[in-house]
């Protein structure tokens, strides 16, 4: 598709996503069963508005060829990197963000040039089937396809031959989608999860750090994969920790746990823990020790787990002891603290003072490491994400390595050997 074409499609989706932006909030409210409007209209609607109009501004800069520079041997000669399209892009989006977690690769891919197959998630059926309709009134079946259903339409859906596969998910999904991926040698990018870490450090003012993270932990009812997991007090005490969350003024929810599977899942991992809740409200945020699987496993809900160590190591360590997380959080850290984290860990993001908000810099590449995922989008990066650079080059008609053309002459030979150091 021409860069003209690119443009209008995301204007396009920009035209439509804002004419059924209620029907989008109606939509995710009925799969929720309950869900905050503002974390609809921001997360899943707002979210892909500045996305796309991002990437219409900056297309052309970005699908610029890039010069490469010629060795001396081989001028004069032209060599350019293009970033072309790679096909059609399969995009598997999972239910905690309907909308935003299958349109944000997907503005990226149809950046690059491509055509994008969605699967949603079967947990929220409307939102699945609006999706649908907002992409064939935006881009139409010849650039965009909602293919809906259970787990063994996904499972169909990874199999195919796709010429790259964008998945969104949990990690032990993300392994079975690469499994199937790799039958057919599909290029894959994987947003997988982890326990988010909120380090809260000696210097950091624990009322401040309380209201961050809770607000980060509000959204979506926690149920965000860069929401925090887990706070670290290095030097804190949990009870002044404790008494800060509850004058944040932050103490409940608007969104509900999306469903029973979730519920039932998050009432293992913190049976038999000691739970405080904020607030009275329906859905209130709750405080807990970080004990047995709720230590171990991605709590993706309204809980927030709670850690003391007397040091900064420690803290390091119990980080370094899970898999690699999608980001780490700092709360008053000096320069010095963020650079030894920065050296001791591995994250997809290092954010200091505040929790989620960096996931929504397309001018910055967001992902995963290990087993958070791989593979980088939003902005440009998405952009090269989905797009394959390919080397052009142009010859010029002579060089000084067409000195070694045959057949060879003994001064070539004697040059050969001069170039490898040898006499």
């Amino acid at each position: 598709m021409s860069l003209g074409r690119r443009r209008e499609l995301l204007r396009a989706l920009d035209r439509v996503l804002v004419a059924r932006a209620e029907d989008v909030v109606a939509a995710a409210a009925a799969d929720f069963g309950a869900r905050s409007v503002e974390d609809t209209l921001l997360a899943d609607v707002v979210l892909v508005l500045d996305a796309a109009r991002y990437a219409r501004r900056k297309l052309r800069e970005w699908a610029r060829p890039r010069r490469a520079p010629v060795p001396f041997p081989f001028q004069p000669a032209r060599a350019v990197l293009e970033p072309v399209p790679k096909g059609v892009v399969g995009v598997m989006a999972p239910w905690n963000y309907p909308f935003q977690l299958a349109l944000l690769p997907a503005v990226d891919a149809v950046a690059a040039g491509n055509r994008v197959a969605f699967k949603p998630s079967e947990a929220t059926p409307r939102c699945s089937a609006l999706l649908a309709e907002i992409v064939a009134e935006a881009w139409g079946p010849e650039v965009g396809l909602v293919v809906q259903g259970g787990p063994e339409v996904a499972r169909e859906f990874a199999a195919q031959p796709w010429d790259h596969l964008a998945f969104t998910g949990g990690t032990e999904t993300g392994r079975k989608v690469m499994a199937a991926a790799a039958a057919n040698l599909t290029p894959l990018t994987l947003e997988l999860g982890g326990k988010c870490p909120a380090v809260v450090l000696p210097g950091a003012d624990l009322r401040r750090a309380a209201r961050d993270i809770l607000a980060a932990k509000f959204v979506n009812a926690g149920q965000t994969c860069v929401a925090p997991d887990t706070v670290i007090l290095v030097g804190h005490d949990q009870l002044a920790f404790h008494a800060a969350c509850r004058e944040s003024g932050i103490t409940g929810t608007e969104t509900a746990v999306i469903n029973a599977a979730q519920q039932a899942r998050l009432d293992r991992i913190t049976a038999g823990v000691t739970m405080e809740a904020l607030g009275p409200e329906r859905f209130p945020l709750k405080l807990a020790t970080a004990n047995g699987p709720l230590a171990e496993e991605e709590i993706f809900g309204p809980v927030l787990a709670v850690e003391c160590v007397a040091r900064l190591e420690e803290a390091v360590a119990w980080i370094n002891a899970r898999p690699a997380p999608l980001a780490i959080y700092l709360f008053g850290a000096t320069r010095a603290e963020e650079a030894a984290v920065a050296a001791s860990t591995k994250s997809g993001a290092l954010v200091c003072d505040k929790a989620l908000d960096h996931a929504a810099f397309f001018g910055m590449a967001f992902g995963g490491v290990g087993a958070s995922g791989f593979g980088r989008r939003n902005g440009e990066w998405g952009f090269l994400e989905f797009s394959q650079l390919r080397a052009r080059v142009r010859h010029g008609r002579w060089s000084l390595a067409g000195l070694f053309a045959p057949p060879r002459s003994s001064f070539a030979r004697k040059l050969a050997r001069r170039l490898a150091g040898l006499r």
